[in-house]
């Protein structure tokens, strides 16, 4: 059997490297770097505390990855378990957190409800007083999104995957129903060549739809901007630390290395509803990233006036209407795993499985993937995830 993977981020690497592992004939191409795009550019987060089944199950599904990865791959991805905090201002958030925490709990996750002031044992330099309730996972962390590429592109050549950079999918070619092939063109050449494979997976991100498109297949994905920035916190925040996230308002922060801190958060009228994922803006605003601190300082002393803002990037999240990615054979021969909402990092490792189980044996027992099935919206079927920043 022979696959292409379109799409070099972390999720298309994860995908090429499971299907060489079944024994399929592999070549993923990419139009830029790898890893160069959406990866590249994530807050390297990894949590199992959401509020949807599926998104939690893809979350313990790709932990056993993250937690073995430098045994199985031979890289240090410098995983860093400082947990994730989510604050809640509302009592409305707060019921919902208990929800969440019980659901993730009967998933086996180690996910804990916490007063406010129980927060500020994990975050000393929290304001406790706008919130009323936190939820606590000690098992959540961060890790180098670059280092994962680095490690899934080996593990993936080793095994004989054919990685090609600078090389772009003119057009995919359908026989009937079904996806045979592709039209492989190098980036910055008129010449395109045919590419007959069994199957074709879909990993292209911010692009997946335009790749759908080729095939005749409308996906509700659409690449959004958000934006990351690099600051002097005053006082330093501690590096063990969680990830912290005012849920209700969008802020988070978490600490780097060396004092510096990130920090983020997606606001009201941040969207740009055309945005080319072809040509936006990779810099960080200004304006935005005062905004960013301003917000993070109204609940923690670590902001404020003397914050210095070093430096920062935006990158492109793959936007589904639900924040839930499409993972399907969507025609025969074309698998789709994108649109993962700011989640592709840490759900690559389930997810690249996932794609090779329905590639080879058109099903997977992975997890049930059935409510991330793209006629879910024409259905009005949709899912709702709340624990979006």
């Amino acid at each position: 059997m022979d696959a292409l993977v379109v799409g070099g981020g972390v999720v298309g690497l994860s995908a090429a490297y499971s299907l060489a592992d079944r024994g399929v004939d592999v070549t993923l191409v990419e139009k830029g770097s790898l890893g160069n795009a959406s990866t590249a550019r994530s807050a390297g987060g990894i949590r199992s505390q959401f509020s949807t089944r599926v998104n939690v199950e893809l979350s313990l599904a790709s932990k056993e990855i993250w937690n073995a990865f430098e045994e199985r791959f031979g890289v240090d991805i410098g995983l860093r378990k400082n947990g994730y905090l989510f604050l809640a201002r509302s009592a409305e958030t707060a019921a919902q957190f208990r929800e969440n925490v019980e659901m993730q709990r009967e998933l086996g996750a180690e996910s804990e409800l916490l007063t406010p002031a129980e927060a500020t044992e994990h975050c000393p330099g929290l304001d406790p007083d706008p919130f009323v309730a936190a939820t606590y996972n000690p098992d959540d962390g961060i890790a180098d999104p670059n280092l994962a590429v680095q490690g899934y592109a080996e593990a993936a050549r080793e095994l004989g995957v054919e990685i090609r950079t600078k090389t772009a999918v003119a057009d995919l070619h359908r026989e009937g129903d079904r996806v045979v092939g592709a039209d492989l063109r190098p980036v910055g050449s008129g010449d395109s060549k045919r590419h007959d494979v069994d199957c074709v997976v879909n990993a292209a991100g911010a692009w997946a739809a335009t790749v759908g498109g080729m095939a005749g297949v409308d996906l509700p994905i659409a690449p959004r901007r958000r934006q990351i920035a690099v600051v002097d916190p005053t006082p330093p925040v501690p590096e063990s630390v969680p990830l912290t996230i005012d849920l209700e308002t969008g802020s988070y922060f978490r600490p780097e290395r060396e004092g510096v801190a990130l920090v983020g958060g997606h606001f009201e009228g941040d969207d740009d509803p055309d945005q080319d994922p072809d040509a936006y803006d990779e810099g960080m605003d200004m304006e935005w990233a005062a905004r960013a601190v301003e917000n993070a300082a109204e609940y923690a002393e670590y902001f404020g006036l003397d914050t210095r803002i070093q430096r920062g990037w935006a990158g492109l999240y793959a936007v589904t209407p639900d924040h839930h990615p499409i993972v399907e054979e969507t025609l025969p021969g074309l698998v789709t795993v994108a649109g993962f909402s700011g989640h592709g990092f840490q759900h690559a490792p389930a997810s690249g499985r996932i794609a090779a189980d329905l590639v080879v044996d058109g099903e997977t027992d992975l997890l049930d993937v059935s409510p991330l099935s793209g006629d879910r919206f024409e259905r009005g079927d949709t899912l709702t995830e709340r624990s979006v920043a």
